[in-house]
């Protein structure tokens, strides 16, 4: 269940995922600024798009992230500079293919919507292409 405001927005709870309690020692003041900062700019998009996902995966502590079938050692979301959405129906990386010009004003870069079927990977970062939509 996703946790929800008066305004249908994610909050940084279903950013965290009760992880900020489990691994409290590891949330620095960096990590919780970024969480900030990336849910800001999803709930924009989101708004733009006139959409609402559940987070699936927000914060991963280096340790969680370790355990994650496939995720990179380095992976955006141990800075938590990334963040899964589901989307089983593709809607939203639909939407974010027709709206690049979106993503670069809000300064979020989108992992290519092959390689994330049934989720949509956004990130505050660029990755190493430097690509808008990027392949793993």
């Amino acid at each position: 269940m996703i946790a929800k405001t008066r305004n249908n927005t994610l909050k940084l709870a279903d950013y965290y995922m009760g992880r900020d309690a489990e691994y409290r020692g590891e949330l620095t003041r960096e990590l919780r600024a970024n969480a900030r900062d990336i849910v800001r700019r999803v709930n924009r998009l989101l708004k733009r798009a006139g959409l609402m996902r559940k987070v699936t995966s927000g914060w991963r502590p280096s340790a969680l992230n370790a355990t994650v079938p496939g995720a990179a050692s380095g992976s955006k979301h141990i800075s938590c500079l990334a963040i899964d959405l589901e989307d089983r129906d593709g809607a939203l990386d639909a939407w974010c293919m027709a709206n690049l010009p979106a993503l670069e004003e809000l300064g979020l870069w989108l992992e290519h919507p092959k390689a994330t079927r049934g989720w949509c990977h956004l990130q505050t970062r660029p990755p190493r292409s430097g690509n808008r939509v990027f392949e793993p």
